[in-house]
């Protein structure tokens, strides 16, 4: 049996309830773990839900901020210094990534906070995580205010991308399931993944 719930339903609903529900219903998302290095030196992790494909020629990547209401560590880094890195995250790791979100003070860097490794690879300026297999090192490209929530779309270009050479087919194609990376369903759940099909080009 299912239920309609019209939009005024969905705004009675208790706080916490409809911000569960409502972050998971539209499925899984990719996980990353955004890292970023302020003018000091001061490192900063923090785990990000909404990263999304912007275009491959060039590569651009984007990602949803929340209202900046508050601190936003991560968001006054990549706008101090113009770069930024994308760490994907395994299972292995997921726990500690998952601790991130945590509101650390701002001399705290959580890769220390969390028992994950910080790197600097190939003189890019900002931090990698050593226990991610897929890391990007990205420029700040431009930032787009929506208006309706008083979010925030940043958009980067990929400058470095390191992973490994066996995943990648001759084709081009990846199979991310091979690294054990996982996916997350809403703020709180992660989930393993499993190729079940692929398929040609589709034409009429």
């Amino acid at each position: 049996m299912s239920t309609t719930y019209s939009k005024n339903d969905l705004a009675s609903w208790e706080r916490r309830y409809r911000a569960n529900l409502l972050n998971k219903i539209s499925g899984f998302k990719s996980a990353h773990l955004i890292g970023t290095q302020n003018e000091e030196g001061q490192t900063n992790l923090a785990i990000f839900n909404s990263v999304m494909h912007i275009g491959a020629n060039p590569f651009y990547l984007g990602f949803i901020l929340r209202p900046h209401s508050v601190e936003r560590h991560t968001y006054e880094n990549i706008k101090a210094s113009g770069f930024y890195t994308l760490n994907a995250i395994t299972s292995a790791i997921h726990q500690q990534a998952h601790q991130t979100s945590a509101k650390y003070e701002r001399s705290q860097s959580e890769f220390a906070e969390v028992g994950l490794t910080e790197e600097f690879l190939t003189n890019f300026p900002a931090p990698f995580v050593k226990e991610s297999p897929i890391k990007m090192g990205l420029s700040f490209v431009e930032e787009h205010p929506i208006k309706v929530n008083d979010t925030l779309l940043v958009i980067g270009q990929v400058e470095q991308l390191i992973l490994p050479n066996e995943i990648i087919d001759s084709d081009g194609d990846i199979d991310l399931a091979q690294l054990d990376i996982v996916s997350i369903l809403g703020l709180d759940s992660y989930y393993k993944t499993k190729r079940i099909g692929k398929y040609p080009y589709a034409r009429p």
